[in-house]
């Protein structure tokens, strides 16, 4: 069965980098056509999909966080960097076997972790 558990920095002043870490049980990263996902939800409103890693290394961003953002294949890393307020929220990893865009994060992602909240200070 697999499983995920997010970690890593949960309070952050604005300006700093955001480093979270997702760390898989069950199965591995390389696992052939996996795609490992990370999603955030704001307060009060919807998931937003991030970026993705698939099995083999290749990497897809949303247009509007890729310039701030990057996720490496070593326990599905995520950076994201010259953080705002707005950028506060619950953080999830997920993994699915789309590569590319994630439109649906609900219906396209098989195995979601709990989350970890993410508060960004001014």
């Amino acid at each position: 069965q697999v499983q995920l558990q997010e970690s890593g920095s949960g309070l952050v002043k604005a300006s700093q980098t955001l480093s979270l870490t997702c760390t898989v049980s069950g199965a591995s990263i390389t696992s052939s056509y996996s795609a490992w996902s990370w999603i955030r939800q704001p307060p009060g409103k919807g998931l937003e999909w991030m970026g993705v890693i698939t099995y083999d290394g290749s990497t897809y961003y949303s247009p509007s966080l890729k310039s701030r953002t990057s996720i490496s294949k070593n326990t599905v890393y995520l950076q994201m960097n010259s953080l705002k307020p707005e950028d506060t929220g619950v953080y999830y990893c997920a993994v699915g076997c789309v590569f590319g865009e994630v439109s649906e994060p609900e219906a396209d992602l098989e195995v979601w972790g709990q989350g970890t909240l993410v508060t960004v200070s001014s």
